[in-house]
């Protein structure tokens, strides 16, 4: 019986599978698209290939049947209304198919949050609890990607790193590492009815950022509270739990969470 994944043409999808396959044959792999076009990339890693379309309920059903355990990637839409229907077909397609186990992509303590988002992951939460079918959920924080909005390079070149003021500290994580608990979870059994709050293992602060800055540039950079900078992006993280932190992710990778450094380098180092 295969591991279904849905959502698997996206950033995290394509990650949990390229981790997955240092765990499983690929023959044990189905990869639940929407855009069929994308297909020729999971086929030639040898892992089939299914429709699936969170707008169109038909695809579902026939995308989940024989799922031994099926990943399912909450939907990407900005409209929460329309994520919630979409949440809803995916669930009950996932009944209706008899999946096995159903494991489910939430947010990092939502009963913190005071926004449309965290209610819409607690709804999900709620409503795969009642599905009847064994369930985990991985309730992850923020990608480390957020701190693109702070133009890193330009940071780099001025030397420095212009914030809101406040007492910012951050649990965020590197997408690869969600990616590798994933799938050290899929492939290991065990995790029926466990909900795991994947954060890093310490929050970091804007100081550290500046810190591990300086150390992959060529000036010192320090840290400027700016109370004039607008950017919606401080609004939402003053919304959202991103500080609190436990060890669930590094001990379903069984490995240390990757570094702040390593985190951003990507974004701080000119390609």
């Amino acid at each position: 019986m295969p591991i279904v994944i849905t959502g698997a043409s996206g950033k995290l999808g394509r990650l949990v599978i390229q981790q997955l396959l240092k765990h499983v044959p690929p023959a044990e792999i189905v990869a639940c698209i929407r855009n069929m076009e994308h297909k020729h990339n999971f086929k030639k890693l040898g892992v089939a290939v299914r429709c699936c379309d969170y707008d169109q309920p038909d695809s579902l059903k026939q995308a989940f049947l024989g799922a031994s355990s099926l990943l399912f990637i909450s939907s990407p839409h900005h409209d929460d209304d329309v994520r919630m229907l979409q949440h809803t077909r995916v669930i009950e397609a996932a009944q209706q198919a008899g999946a096995g186990h159903l494991l489910y992509t939430s947010f990092a303590f939502p009963e913190d949050g005071t926004i449309s988002l965290t209610r819409l992951h607690a709804a999900t939460e709620r409503a795969v609890r009642s599905s009847g079918i064994p369930y985990t959920i991985f309730r992850h924080a923020l990608y480390t990607d957020f701190v693109e909005i702070l133009d890193l390079q330009t940071t780099m070149a001025t030397g420095v790193l212009r914030v809101q003021p406040g007492d910012w500290r951050f649990n965020s994580v590197a997408r690869l590492d969600l990616a590798a608990a994933i799938a050290m979870t899929l492939a290991s059994p065990g995790h029926e009815h466990h909900t795991y709050e994947l954060t890093a293992p310490k929050a970091w602060t804007f100081e550290e950022l500046a810190a591990a800055l300086s150390e992959l540039g060529s000036k010192p950079v320090s840290v400027v509270q700016d109370a004039e900078l607008q950017h919606w992006m401080f609004g939402f993280l003053r919304s959202i739990n991103t500080s609190s932190t436990t060890g669930d992710l590094e001990r379903l990778m069984d490995r240390p969470a990757t570094t702040l450094k390593e985190s951003i380098r990507h974004w701080a180092l000119p390609s």
